[in-house]
């Protein structure tokens, strides 16, 4: 840098740098996406919300840098980030004015992908990705306002307080409903859960703790199982709305064929992924009362299933496993009691379907 500062050489150099800035300034002029900034602006957010189906609102925005054919894809993010509008419009254009827009479902969180032809958005994500290969440029915003949480039902079962979901959900595949009238307690102080029709929807069930209850463990008794349909989910399960870098600090007891009508096993343990080899343990549960428990401790989870109304010691074991892999940590994850319909073209949901848990208990 110094030598340009030479008095003797200054006069010689400067046509040399004018013309180099020239020829610069016309490669900026004949390829302009080349080397322009790349930014996505939002310029229209939705408000802060847990995402149901009922609610929608718009989100905009803005892009420079964009070359030809890249398009804009938007998540919202409520427990997961979920594809707006739906997995099959995801790609949305950029206008030539460098403008984008969507219909979006409510979150709490709203993220935007700048990306290249054929990319293919998953339907939902954990954690948004890095910029990288066909995604050129990630951005992400927080809704406005203060955040809105849809109204909770409460409900006490077993001397403990839950909460009933009342916002639709589309765990399991499909967009079911979910209704405050189909979790109550009976005169015995059982629970019961219902999925039943609504219009021409299933609505289904979701109790959830008021409170994180962390290391320990979990145990209900059920009443008979085996009259539900294929299709049919019940679950007993630990969720944390804000772990998504953990994978939700998800682990299961989940009753169900998964739609297969033909699947010899209709019971699983399992922790989150579900992918990862060796995360699921499938089994067959009997007719009749059972006791299932989860004991989770650091870096184990035993999971256990007897006949009968207790742990006690000689119960008839029906199966019981250990994982000592992957195990979350304890953090605001919550117990929640879950009874949902799963997307079979094989076996859809003919009846109303309904389960009754006698007790649930947490020892320490």
């Amino acid at each position: 840098m110094t030598r340009f500062q030479n008095p003797g050489v200054k006069n010689l150099r400067v046509p040399i740098l004018c013309s180099l800035l020239a020829l610069a300034l016309a490669g900026c002029h004949d390829h302009p996406a080349t080397n322009a900034v790349v930014a996505i602006e939002f310029t229209k957010i939705p408000p802060a919300a847990q995402g149901g189906r009922e609610r929608v609102d718009t989100i905009s925005g803005r892009v420079t840098g964009a070359r030809p054919g890249q398009q804009i894809v938007v998540y919202a993010r409520s427990g997961p980030w979920w594809v707006q509008p739906w997995p099959d419009k995801a790609l949305i254009p950029i206008n030539p004015d460098s403008t984008w827009s969507t219909p979006t479902h409510l979150g709490f969180e709203y993220a935007a992908f700048l990306v290249n032809p054929g990319y293919q958005p998953p339907a939902t994500m954990d954690v948004l990705p890095a910029a990288a290969g066909p995604i050129i440029l990630v951005e992400s915003t927080k809704g406005t306002g203060t955040p809105q949480v849809a109204p909770l039902v409460p409900l006490t079962f077993s001397g403990y307080d839950w909460v009933v979901r009342t916002i639709s959900s589309d765990r399991g595949g499909l967009n079911n409903l979910y209704d405050g009238d189909n979790a109550w307690t009976d005169a015995r102080g059982a629970l019961h859960l219902r999925i039943h029709k609504k219009g021409d929807k299933w609505s289904c069930a979701e109790i959830k703790l008021t409170r994180s209850l962390g290391y320990g463990t979990y145990l209900i008794v059920t009443r008979d199982t085996a009259h539900l349909e294929p299709s049919a989910v019940f679950s007993m399960t630990t969720f944390d709305d804000w772990g998504g870098a953990a994978h939700y600090r998800e682990m299961d007891v989940e009753w169900s064929k998964w739609g297969d009508a033909s699947s010899k096993n209709n019971t699983q343990f399992a922790i989150q992924p579900f992918y990862v080899p060796g995360n699921v343990a499938p089994f067959v549960a009997p007719s009749g009362t059972l006791s299932s428990s989860l004991r989770w401790e650091s870096g184990k989870a035993t999971f256990k299933m007897v006949r009968g109304s207790s742990m006690r010691a000689g119960a008839p074991l029906v199966a019981e496993h250990v994982f000592t892999s992957g195990i979350p940590t304890a953090a605001t994850e919550v117990l929640q009691l879950l009874f949902y319909v799963v997307a079979s073209d094989q076996s859809p949901l003919q009846h109303e379907n309904e389960i009754v848990i006698e007790k649930f208990e947490y020892l320490p």
